[in-house]
Formats: structure tokens, sequence, C-alpha cells
């Protein structure tokens, strides 16, 4: 398209009716995809719709993505046939006194894993399901903390990959000098009210000062009976009682238990320090890990090495559901940026950009955006150029504005249903995907409304 028009709206909305209705996100968007491509040009939509899939797949970010999420599964496999995971079940049970404190671990645990969103979506999710099943807690009130402590607190912390990514991009575009990305970065963080106010609600609603709203507190009413979420039917449960038990012991049936503690230690703590070692790079903190922990076990004899590969692949596997999603999410992205909506939606609320109401706006708009999108980086790659000479032209408040940025990118990936965080919070948290969404979305528009107050407040 040659000039953006209020029909770069169509795909998202098309997307969003379909996903509530079919509860199918993977087909909600390719559905959405097409619809785009359908105006783009009818004639052309099976060639153009290959063109921007194999674009997709060729992108090295998909391809990072594919790698860590898949390796990462394999990790999780190990440690799980090992029984090390499931001694740290154990050992976590025995701190935790109830349900209040058990989802008081995963919230501390989310906070302390700030590397990555990815890494801490996986690892929190996998490592505390079986703790919150005890005091039958629901998943998606788990995948709810992991969420809010995912994205919000990776933005908050200036050494991990967001501040990484968006320091280069500052840089990128002239915003900071060279080498003063993570610097200019920092004098944002302030004001990054979406991901203070997100970590904020999530504390109040593990402390039960803010309740289960709507569909949560359905979800919560139905784990206190005894009914999960996804892995069993309530028909398979026998008595509210067993659930506990059973979603700690059947899910991991084929585990060693008498593991140990050190083996779901040691690789975690490796992959956090290889993480930090190798400059907030996942992929390559993975393969040092791999390339420790698969000794580290065969020395103990835990499994001839065919086996842990067999482990591995199976553990791969596992994690194609929310790769396939991703990888939906990303072809959607792309047809979204040819039919021009970022330009639309930022010309459309040009007229409202004063140096007082622009964080607000910006906000609004790129929450928007990254939510219609499911783009919580890949967006803001298009729409900086675009939005900070803006901002320098009406002189307003920068570190504001780039709060105001990261914010509506925070939002973003928490908020929508198919964005890379959500997808995998839900994923290592054995919750539905849509379920999820739908009992974490309230939470999520209170700290975004917030957030806008703030906002112009500030300004």
């Amino acid at each position: 398209m040659s000039e953006a028009t209020a029909l770069s709206l169509v795909p998202p909305l098309v997307v969003l009716v379909l996903a509530i209705w079919l509860r199918r996100p993977i087909l909600s968007l390719i559905i959405g995809a097409i619809a785009g491509l359908l105006l783009l040009d009818a004639g052309q939509v099976l060639n153009n719709f290959a063109s921007a899939s194999l674009k997709v797949m060729a992108d090295e970010t998909i391809g990072w993505l594919i790698l860590v999420c898949g390796s990462f599964g394999a990790l999780i496999a190990l440690l799980v046939r090992t029984g090390g995971a499931l001694a740290f079940g154990r050992n976590a049970l025995s701190l935790a006194k109830g349900p209040k404190s058990s989802l008081f671990m995963t919230f501390v645990l989310g906070i302390v894993i700030f590397i990555d969103d990815y890494l801490n979506a996986l690892t929190v999710g996998e490592t505390m399901k079986r703790v919150t099943d005890k005091f039958k807690i629901s998943r998606e009130m788990l995948a709810y903390v992991v969420d809010s402590t995912a994205a919000p607190v990776c933005v908050l912390v200036p050494l991990s990959t967001w501040a990484v990514f968006f320091g280069g991009l500052l840089v990128d575009n002239g915003v900071a000098a060279e080498g003063q990305g993570i610097a200019v970065y920092m004098q944002a963080i302030p004001y990054m009210l979406y991901a203070w106010l997100a970590v904020g609600m999530v504390l109040l609603v593990v402390l039960g000062i803010v309740p289960a709203l709507g569909p949560m507190k359905k979800a919560q009413q139905l784990a206190a009976q005894g009914i999960p979420a996804l892995e069993s039917a309530p028909e398979q449960v026998q008595t509210p009682d067993d659930y506990g038990v059973k979603a700690i012991e059947e899910e991991f049936e084929h585990a060693d238990h008498q593991g140990k503690l050190h083996n779901f230690l040691v690789p975690i703590v490796l992959l956090v320090g290889f993480t930090v070692y190798f400059d907030i790079d996942v992929w390559k903190g993975l393969l040092a890990t791999l390339a420790i922990t698969l000794p580290y076990y065969g020395v103990q004899r835990l499994m001839p090495l065919a086996e842990m590969m067999e482990q591995m692949i199976d553990g791969f596997k596992s994690m194609l559901p929310a790769i396939g999603t991703v990888i939906a999410a990303f072809i959607f992205k792309e047809v979204c940026d040819q039919l021009l909506l970022p330009q639309y939606v930022i010309e459309s609320l040009s007229p409202f950009m004063t140096p007082k109401l622009l964080p607000a706006v910006v906000f609004l708009a790129m929450a928007i955006l990254a939510f219609a999108t499911g783009s919580s980086w890949g967006i803001f790659a298009v729409t900086i150029p675009i939005v900070m000479p803006l901002a320098q032209s009406v002189g307003a408040d920068i570190p504001l504005v780039i709060g105001a940025l990261l914010s509506a990118s925070s939002f973003g990936s928490q908020a929508c249903f198919y964005s890379d965080s959500t997808v995998l919070a839900a994923q290592g948290s054995g919750c539905n995907l849509m379920s999820h969404a739908v009992t974490q979305l309230p939470y999520a528009l209170i700290a975004a409304a917030l957030a806008f107050v703030g906002f112009i407040l500030i300004a």
C-alpha cells in the first residue's frame, strides 16, 4: 500500500474476534494474515502469503526463538526425567505453607530471574506449577503471576535482553550517543509506569489485597474444587483432595522419585550464569548449560546418553505449540506492516501530540499497536524513528516518552494473547493459552488505565 488507511485495522479486528470465538490462536492469526493479504492484492494471496512466511522463517529472530524455546524444552525434559524438578518441588513444598506463600515464592522467583522474559516465563512456570497445584491454585493464577513478573520485570532492570535491545534502538535512531544507549534507557526507568504498576498489581493479588476478578475468580473456584485447568478432565479427579498429589506425581510418573535437588539447581544456576556471561544471550547460555549438564548427568549414570537424546527430542516437541503460535504472530505482523498499520495509528493521533499529551498518547497508541500485532519489540523498531523525532520537535520530555514507549511494550507483551511472552508463560505454567489471556486481561487493563492517567499527570 502506498498510504496508510483505516483498512489496516481490519486484520487485527478479524484476529481478535476469531480468537475469542474459536479459541484457536494459530488459526485466528493465519486467517487474519490472509484477510490482510486480500486487502493488499486479492489475486496474489497465495504468492504473497508464501513470500511473507518465507521472509519470517528467514528472520534471525525467529530462528533464535525456535532454537531457544526448543532447547529450553529439551533442558526441562532432562530436569523432569532425572527427578531434579520433582526434588525441587518437594523442597519448595516444605517452604510453602499455603496458597499465599506459594504464590509469593513464584513472585520472588520471577523477580530473581530478571535476565530475559523467555527464560523467566519458562523457568518459573515449570518450576512452581506443582507447588501451586498442591494448594489448589489455578494454573491461570500461576500463569498471571509468571507473566506479570516476566516482561514488566525485565523492562525495569537494565541488565536484561530488553535493555540491550531498546538501548541499541535508541543509539541507532540518534536518541542516544554511541555507547550511551543503556544510560539513556536507565533515565527512563522511573517513568516506565505500566511495568511498575503491573508488578505492584500482581503483588497485591498474591497477598490477597486485590481479589480474583471475573474469569480469574471462576478459575480459582474450579481449582479449589479440584478441577485442573488443562492436563486432566474433571471426571479424572476422584476427589478435590487428590488433585494436588495427582498434579505432582502423575505428571512426573516417569521421573526418578529419588532425584536429587542439585540435579535441578546446578543446570538452572549455570543457565542464568552463562546467560549473563555471554552478554545476556540466552541461546549461548543454553548451549553452554547443556554442554555441561549432559556430562554432569552422565557421570552420575542417571541415564544412558541415547535416552538423554530421546528425552531432549520429546522436550523440543513439547514446545512446538508455542513456537507455532509465535511464527504465526510474526507472519501476521509482517502483513500488518505491509498495510502500514503503525503509520496509520500514529498519523491518526498526531493532532493530539502536544508536549503535555504526547507521553500519554504515545503510550495509548503503542499499547494498541503492540496488543493488536502481538509484537513487543518489532513494532518499536518501526515506530521509534517516527515517534522520537516528533517528541524532540514538540519539546517533550524525552525520558518520559521513552518510558511511555517501554510501558506500552510491556503491556503488549503481557496482555496480547498471542505475544511470545504470553504464549511461553502459559506453556511453562501448563495453562490453556486463551484461558490465561482472558483471566489476566482485567488486571493488565487496570494497570494500563492507571499508567495512562499517570503519564497525563506527570507531563
